[in-house]
Order: C-alpha cells, then sequence, then structure tokens
C-alpha cells in the first residue's frame, strides 16, 4: 500500500520535469509499478525455503540495501517496461520502483527484526523499534490513504497525506519507544546497575504496549508494560482476542521484572549453554540475536542440549516463539550438532 501511495506522489513529478506525454505511462500503469515493485525487496523469504540459517543471514539483506536500491529499481523498471512493450516507460518506471523500494525499506527500519541497510559492504542491522511487526494502526492509515487516492486519482494530496500521516505516525510511536527507555532506566538505577544497557521493543494492539529489557552483563530484567494505562485490564475467557492479547501490558507502577539469563544461574547449567554458544555452528545465531537468552537445558539418556531464544519474539498471547535454536550433545566428549525447535518440545536438524 505504501508502494501505491509513493507511486501517486511522485507520478506528476515526471511530468513537471519536462518529460514528453508519450514517454510517460498512464497513472494506472504506475500505481501498478509501485504496487509490486514495493513487494520485491521480501522476495528474499524464499530463502527459508532454503534453511534456517540460510533466511536468518539473508532476509533484509541486499534486496532491503539502499546501495543496491538504483540496481533493483533498474531491472524492475525494464522487466515492467519490457513486459508492457514499452520501451520508452523505463525511465518513469525507474523512478516509481525506485520510491516504492525505499517505503518498504522504510517500514522495514522502524520495526525490531533489523535491515541491513549498507549489505553488501556491512552486515550491521539498523533498527528503530518503534513500530510491532503488525500495526493495525499503521496499515489502517496507509490503506486509507490508498482508498482516498484511487477516489480522487487526480489528486496528488490524498498520497501525499498518507504519507505524512504515516511519519507522523511513526514519529508518536518514537516518542513512545524513548518513554520506555525512561522506564528501563529508572529499574536500572533502581538495581543500581550503571553500566546497565536498556532496550524497548514495540509489541501489539497499541502504541503503548511495550517489552522493556533491562541488560547487566549476562543477566536481564523484563518487563511488559503499556505507558497509558493506570490500572490493569481485565480479559475474562468471554474477551475478544485482542482484549487478551492487550491485557498482559500493565502499568507501569504495577510492572513484573521477569529474570532471564544468556547462559543460566547455576555453574552446570553455565558451562553447558556457554559451550553451545561458542560452537562455529553457532555463529549465524550469535549474529542474529540482539537479546539472547537461554531458554531451556534438556538433559536425557546422556544427552545435553541447549536452547536459546531472542527476546525481541518473545510476544505474550503467542502461541510458539520463533527462531529458537540450539545445540545438542550426546555426551560431554560427543560433537555438537545444531538444532531448530519445533513447538515446545520437538526439533528438527539444521
Amino acid at each position: 500500500m505504501t508502494g501505491v501511495l509513493a507511486a501517486r506522489v511522485v507520478a506528476p513529478a515526471m511530468v513537471s520535469r519536462g518529460l514528453e506525454a508519450s514517454v510517460v505511462p498512464g497513472l494506472g500503469a504506475c500505481l501498478a509499478v509501485g504496487f509490486f515493485a514495493a513487494a520485491f525487496p521480501d522476495i528474499d523469504s524464499v530463502l527459508g525455503l532454503v534453511s534456517p540459517v540460510a533466511y536468518l543471514r539473508g532476509h533484509r539483506g541486499i534486496t532491503h540495501s539502499l546501495l543496491l536500491l538504483p540496481v533493483w529499481a533498474a531491472l524492475l523498471a525494464w522487466l515492467f517496461s519490457t513486459l508492457g512493450r514499452r520501451r520508452e516507460y523505463l525511465k518513469p518506471f525507474f523512478v516509481v520502483s525506485a520510491a516504492a523500494i525505499a517505503v518498504h525499506v522504510a517500514g522495514d527500519l522502524i520495526t525490531s527484526f533489523g535491515t541491513m541497510l549498507l549489505a553488501p559492504l556491512s552486515d550491521r542491522r539498523f533498527a528503530l523499534s518503534t513500530t510491532f511487526i503488525i500495526d493495525p494502526w499503521f496499515s489502517g492509515i496507509a490503506l486509507a490513504g490508498v482508498v482516498a487516492t484511487l477516489l480522487l486519482p487526480r489528486w496528488r494530496l490524498p498520497a501525499v497525506v498518507g504519507l505524512f500521516a504515516l511519519c507522523a505516525w511513526v514519529g508518536f510511536s518514537s516518542v513512545q519507544h524513548d518513554r520506555a527507555i525512561q522506564v528501563g532506566q529508572a529499574r536500572a538505577a533502581a538495581n543500581g546497575w550503571s553500566e546497565a544497557k536498556v532496550s524497548a521493543v514495540p509489541r501489539p494492539v497499541s502504541p503503548f504496549n511495550w517489552m522493556v529489557v533491562v541488560e547487566n552483563g549476562e543477566r536481564y530484567e523484563v518487563a511488559q508494560v503499556n505507558l497509558r494505562r493506570t490500572e490493569r485490564l481485565v480479559a475474562g475467557e468471554d474477551a475478544s482476542f485482542l482484549r487478551r492479547l492487550d491485557a498482559a501490558y500493565l502499568p507501569v507502577a504495577q510492572a513484573a521484572w521477569a529474570p532471564a539469563t544468556r547462559f543460566g544461574i547455576d555453574d552446570d547449567a553455565h558451562e553447558i549453554a556457554q559451550a553451545a554458544w561458542d560452537q562455529p555452528g553457532f555463529e549465524a545465531m550469535r549474529w542474529f540475536y540482539a537479546l539472547p537468552a537461554l531458554y531451556a537445558i534438556q538433559r536425557a539418556a546422556g544427552e545435553q542440549c541447549a536452547w536459546f531464544q531472542d527476546l525481541r519474539f518473545a510476544v505474550p498471547g503467542r502461541a510458539t516463539v520463533p527462531f529458537r535454536y540450539g545445540m545438542c550433545r550426546a555426551g560431554p566428549s560427543a560433537p555438537w550438532q545444531r538444532f531448530e525447535m519445533v513447538g515446545e518440545d520437538g526439533r528438527r536438524p539444521i
């Protein structure tokens, strides 16, 4: 939807720059190109069919790179103009494709997953963490902009207003992110953790719902808070799904801080977890995890397994937590093998 808005914004600019009418495609064609071009970067999702490691390493990588954006825009412009048998549309389709890809990258940047903006020169993941991956408010604003654009095709203003409103919404969410950080900083100060690192991860339903993580060395304290609420939200068995999901977030004054660790507390668990974490085969997970925490140590019939998760993806009310990986060995001297957790007790080798 943001690709459609971006296409409508840049389409009139082509005419104003003096391009001849014969080489300017119709508005409908521009909107269609914007729609498909904005979806293009997620073509890297097919890496999940190769392996979980390929997905972790490649998703939001080169197809989301600002450095390679002109290359992808040129490729898509060539593809669309060739399919339409109108090579004279190459330049305007390039402009539309570039704008559409740019808004896709911006839309990924505001989430907490991480986007490799400088790929392939750098694999650093950038994340503003202002907006949950599925935000009905953000989507609603975009949808309203698209509907207005389609109802008033001769006017550029609805698309401009739509994109401006999306930016304003992200700005509002950014303010809430800063407030959530302050909650974590207050908790760190209360604990006497002067070197603590504080993270705030957006959560579903409301821009006021946040997971606040205070990290001190290998230890974490985690709270699910609502920045606006003064009383706890009660959700009975007959409550809607969204209300039950929303009820997990408590007023700041009532925040329940839960402990978590990177490698466990007791010495035996810590030794197993540290050994598993340091294995060369676990390198991709070490790179991907932003808030790594030990999920479980399993011992059965001489086998040892250490399972890890990223706290970013542990959302209250979610049936399963994605990206849980571990290393297992048949005994203290046996080689480690890498696995992905399936459900709560299943596993499959990677």
